[in-house]
């Protein structure tokens, strides 16, 4: 039976800020993210299977993506929590503000990455995370493929 890619795209609105930046993105600005998840995959063989011909179900791949990146990320503000930028967050979280702090400068090259993991430790054994595309901007984006890790 051919492996075949199937890819799922999702979008989400996330705030950041990367600490000690010599550039414009040193302020709290966000992003209309655009992230493609390619998972590959035989297609399930068993004609009695109610997934038949699937290699995953895209609502499966959805739930999936949607509980450990869009759900968390989604309206946030995400800085380092290893840098003073800490502060600034506790004050927005008493604020009531959606705040995350993570183990990593939070450059879309490094989120790319992080998401990779999260969603590989959810996928079926049967299923590999082939790559993850995610955009930034309308011209912006980092791409993760497993084949290079």
């Amino acid at each position: 039976m051919s492996e075949i890619r199937i890819t799922k795209m999702f979008s989400f609105e996330t705030g950041h800020a990367l600490y000690g930046y010599d550039g414009k993105c040193r302020n709290v600005h966000g992003h209309s993210y655009k992230l493609s998840v390619t998972v590959i995959g035989n297609p399930i063989s068993d004609n009695s299977h109610v997934k038949f011909g699937m290699v995953i179900d895209f609502g499966d791949l959805k739930k999936i993506v949607k509980e450990e990146i869009v759900d968390v990320f989604d309206h946030a503000t995400v800085f380092n929590k290893n840098t003073p930028h800490v502060e600034l967050a506790k004050e927005l979280e008493n604020r009531g503000h959606n705040v995350l702090l993570v183990d990593y400068q939070p450059t879309s090259e490094m989120m790319v990455v992080d998401f990779a993991e999260k969603i590989k430790e959810r996928l079926p054994n049967n299923i590999q995370l082939h790559s993850l595309k995610l955009q930034e901007t309308a011209t912006s984006y980092a791409e993760w493929f497993a084949a290079d890790n």
